[in-house]
């Protein structure tokens, strides 16, 4: 007889006023970054910040090209430069936002399969939580504790 798993998450949901310094920081950054994307095509486009554990801010935008699929998302663009400037660099948060080209104003931006499984192996990497900040409707913030709780079932070297 086949049996349910039920998996909960906890995800906090901020007004802008409950960032911290920290988190208002970094998303100022991820806003930055958006405004930098290169999304010509998708006209969509999304900033990544990363805080480090020494207090420096690293940032991505997303960066398309007309051969689908050679683009880049903001959260990996981020996360693989930090890498190959920095390799032994700690992650305190991430910071995700977006906005459509013609807007000013920022819209929820939720990060792909592709880029979730990349953050879990910079996660598994670190062997410590990296809580995610995610740009949500209505101005307000998704703040979750580690990107685990976005990726439950991530593909971990353990299942090589």
């Amino acid at each position: 007889m086949a049996s349910k798993l039920n998996i909960e998450i906890s995800v906090d949901v901020l007004e802008p006023q409950e960032l911290s310094p920290e988190e208002e920081q970094a998303m100022q950054l991820a806003r930055e970054a958006a405004n930098d994307a290169y999304a010509p095509y998708s006209n969509f486009l999304v900033g990544a910040a990363l805080l480090l554990e020494d207090g420096t801010l690293f940032k991505g935008s997303n960066q398309e090209n007309a051969a689908y699929p050679s683009g880049l998302c903001a959260e990996r663009t981020a996360l693989f430069a930090l890498s190959a400037h920095h390799p032994k660099a700690r992650i305190k948060l991430l910071a995700v936002t977006a906005r459509r080209r013609h807007e000013q104003q920022f819209v929820p931006a939720m990060p792909c399969g592709a880029c979730r499984q990349v953050m879990a192996e910079y996660e598994f990497r670190q062997q410590e939580p990296i809580p995610v900040l995610l740009q949500a409707p209505n101005g307000r913030f998704y703040r979750f504790e580690c990107v685990a709780d976005l990726l439950p079932f991530q593909f971990t070297p353990d299942h090589l």
